[in-house]
């Protein structure tokens, strides 16, 4: 598993996450948690969506985000049967 507590030492500083597809996210590092060791969600501020494009989707204040690899994704909701 990748080391991603190094990003406790980018606090404050802008950042860019990139994706697989090429869309990014970029923003102001603000916090990551937990506090210390190994990095599991972090909160960005001015925040911009970026497309694989480079076109920005959308902008807000701010983001929390998880920044690790993604090793699974499957439905938690939708249609529930009688």
């Amino acid at each position: 598993m990748p080391d991603y507590s190094k990003l406790h030492q980018w606090t404050s500083h802008r950042v860019r996450i990139e994706y697989d597809t090429g869309a990014s996210i970029t923003g102001y590092l603000a916090s990551c948690q937990p506090g210390q060791g190994q990095v599991e969600f972090v909160k960005l501020q001015h925040v911009e969506l970026i497309s694989a494009s480079g076109k920005t989707l959308e902008s807000m204040d701010h983001l929390v985000v998880c920044p690790n690899a993604i090793v699974s994704m499957a439905m938690d909701e939708g249609p529930r049967g009688a």
